[in-house]
C-alpha cells in the first residue's frame, strides 16, 4: 500500500504569545479552514493569547470526513499486524515527547504539569491496550452446529468515526479513541475542545510522522458548534464519541441517533465519597483532597460530595482534618511546582463556579472553608472551598460543579450512607475510605456507580477496562477503553455455511 507524504505545520512556538491562527489536519496536509469566525486560546494561569482558533464550517467537516471515507478503503485491508505495528510506533512517538506534551497541556488547560504528566501517561496506556487488536480482534467459530454446517463470526470495522472531547483532559481523552479507531480499521476524524486544541494538534503532527499510518487515516477539525453539528449528521460518519457535560452528551446521542450512528456519549458526574469512622486518618485526607481539588476540581472522577459517616464527634473529626489539610494547600499557576490546586479554564468558569457557591450560602448552607479570592493574575484561580447545604435537595448537592468545591454530608451508618450517595441521578463514580473488609463489600454490592474507588481518591480504571459510568453519566451502550472500544468500533458480521460434497461418479462416466 503506497503511503501519501504528510506536510508539516509552519513552525511556531506556542509560548511566545503568538497569535497564530490554527489549521485542519486532512489528508494529511494542514489546511487552512473555510470558516471565517476564530476564538482565542489563551494560558488561564496568565490570560496570554497563545493562538487563534478557527471555528471550522460545515464545508471543513465535509472535507475532512471526505478525506478519512477515501482513506478507509486501503486502512480497512492492511493486515491486523501492520496496524498494530503502526500503534506500536505511535506508542514509541508519544513516549519519545511525553515531557513536551504535559507541558502543552499545563500551557494550554492550566493544570499542574505533575498533573499532566500523568494524563500523558494515562494516554499512552490507552495506545498501549489498543496494540492488543490482534487478539481482541478475534472472531468466533461454531463447528457442525447442523449437518455439514459450520457458522463463524468475523469483526470489521464501521467506516469513518469522530470523536468530540472536552477541555479538560486535552491530551488523554482524544487517546481514549484514536488509537482503537484505526487499530480496528476505521478513520477518524477529531474535533477537540476549541478552548485548549494545542495538545490535539501536537498528536496529530505526531502521527502525521508515522509512515505506517497514510495520510486520511486520522484528521483533525477545529471548531465548535456547526463542527459538532455537522459531524453528527454528515451522511459518511459511522460512529460518535463524545466526552462533556449531560446536556450536550444527550444532545449529541439524539441527534447522532436519528442519524443513523452508533454512539458512546460520556456526560457529567457527581461522584461521592463515603467517610467512615474507622478509615486510616492520612490516606483518607490526601485521597480526598487530590480528588476534590485536583484539577480545580475539572474533572468528571473528582469527588465532590463528602458523605461523613458516624457519630456526632466521629464526624466532627473527620471534617476538621479535611479543612486542616485543605487550608494547606497552595492555589497558582500549574507551571509553578508548590502548586497544588491550580486555575479553572477560565475566569468565566471561576465566576460560575463561585455563583454556585454563593446561590448555597443563599439558601442557607454554611461555608466551612471559603477559597474564594480575587482570581489571580489571570482572574481564573479559586482555592479550595469547602460547603455544607442546609437542604439535602440543594443544587451544590446535586449538579455538576467543575470547580473546587467539596459539599458536605453527614450520614450515621453505611447504609444511610449509600443511600444518600444513590439518590443522584449520576452514576460515574463512588468512592470509600475505610478499614473494614465489611464495609468495603456492601459499599462495592449496593453503590449505583460503574467506578469504584476503595482507599482510592481518583477511580480511574486503567485503559484495559471500560470507563464505565451509569445513569445520567453516560448514553450508550458500549463503554471507552477496554473491550468495549473494540466492540463499540466492529461490527459483527456471522457466515453461516455448507460444502456439499461431490457427487459420487455413476458407472460408465470415464468411458
Amino acid at each position: 500500500m503506497s503511503v501519501q507524504a504528510h506536510t508539516v505545520p509552519p513552525t511556531r512556538d506556542s509560548s511566545n504569545g503568538t497569535s497564530e491562527r490554527l489549521r485542519n489536519y486532512v489528508g494529511g496536509e494542514w489546511i487552512e479552514p473555510a470558516g471565517g469566525e476564530e476564538l482565542d486560546v489563551r494560558n488561564p494561569a496568565t490570560d496570554q493569547i497563545l493562538a487563534r482558533v478557527p471555528l471550522s464550517s460545515a464545508e471543513d467537516v465535509d472535507r475532512a470526513v471526505t478525506a478519512a471515507a477515501a482513506a478507509f478503503p486501503a486502512w480497512r485491508a492492511t493486515p491486523v499486524l501492520t496496524r498494530a505495528r503502526a500503534l506500536f510506533a505511535l506508542r514509541e512517538k508519544l513516549d519519545a515527547n511525553r515531557e513536551e506534551l504535559a507541558q502543552l497541556v499545563t500551557l494550554d488547560m492550566g493544570k499542574t504539569l505533575d498533573d499532566a504528566r500523568g494524563e500523558v501517561r494515562r494516554g499512552i496506556e490507552s495506545v498501549e491496550a489498543a496494540c492488543a487488536i490482534s487478539g481482541e480482534l478475534k472472531g468466533e467459530v461454531l463447528e457442525q452446529v447442523a449437518g455439514g454446517v459450520d457458522v463463524e463470526m468475523v469483526r470489521q470495522p464501521l467506516g469513518v468515526v469522530a470523536a468530540i472531547t472536552p477541555f479538560n483532559f486535552p491530551a488523554m481523552i482524544p487517546l481514549w479513541f484514536l488509537p482503537y479507531a484505526i487499530a480496528t480499521g476505521n478513520c477518524f476524524v477529531l474535533k477537540p475542545s476549541e478552548r485548549d486544541p494545542l495538545t490535539a494538534r501536537r498528536i496529530c503532527e505526531l502521527v502525521g510522522e508515522i509512515e505506517a499510518i497514510p495520510a486520511g487515516v486520522v484528521n483533525l477539525v477545529n471548531g465548535a458548534h456547526e463542527a459538532v453539528d455537522s459531524l453528527l449528521t454528515h451522511p459518511l460518519v459511522d460512529a460518535v464519541s463524545f466526552v462533556g457535560q449531560t446536556t450536550t452528551a444527550r444532545y449529541v446521542a439524539s441527534r447522532a441517533t436519528e442519524a443513523g450512528k452508533r454512539v458512546q456519549a460520556l456526560g457529567g458526574a457527581k461522584n461521592a465519597f463515603v467517610l467512615m469512622p474507622d478509615a486510616e486518618p492520612d490516606a483518607m485526607v490526601a485521597g480526598v483532597l487530590s480528588s476534590a481539588f485536583g484539577a480545580a476540581g475539572q474533572r468528571c472522577l473528582a469527588g465532590s460530595v463528602a458523605i461523613v459517616v458516624g457519630d456526632d464527634a466521629e464526624q466532627e473529626a473527620t471534617l476538621a482534618r479535611l479543612v486542616a489539610g485543605a487550608e494547606g494547600l497552595q492555589v497558582g499557576a500549574g507551571a509553578d511546582p508548590a502548586t497544588d490546586v491550580c486555575p479553572l479554564v477560565s475566569p468565566e468558569a471561576r465566576i460560575r463556579v463561585e455563583g454556585m457557591v454563593a446561590g448555597a450560602l443563599d439558601r442557607g448552607a454554611g461555608l466551612v472553608l471559603d477559597g474564594r479570592r480575587e482570581g489571580g493574575e489571570a482572574g481564573a484561580e479559586m482555592g479550595p472551598t469547602i460547603v455544607e447545604p442546609a437542604d439535602p435537595a440543594d443544587e451544590l448537592l446535586r449538579e455538576e460543579i467543575f470547580g473546587p468545591v467539596l459539599a458536605i454530608r453527614r450520614a450515621p451508618d453505611l447504609d444511610a450512607a449509600i443511600e444518600i450517595a444513590n439518590s443522584s441521578r449520576f452514576g460515574n463514580a463512588a468512592m470509600i475510605f475505610t478499614s473494614s473488609g465489611a464495609s468495603m463489600r456492601a459499599f462495592r454490592f449496593g453503590i449505583e456507580a460503574g467506578m469504584l474507588g476503595v482507599n482510592v481518591g481518583v477511580a480511574a480504571p486503567i485503559a484495559w477496562f471500560p470507563f464505565a459510568g451509569w445513569k445520567d453519566s453516560f448514553v450508550g451502550d458500549l463503554h471507552a477503553n477496554g473491550r468495549d472500544a473494540f466492540a463499540f468500533y466492529t461490527r459483527a458480521k456471522v457466515v453461516t455455511s455448507r460444502w456439499p460434497s461431490p457427487a459420487p461418479a455413476t458407472a460408465g462416466a470415464a468411458s
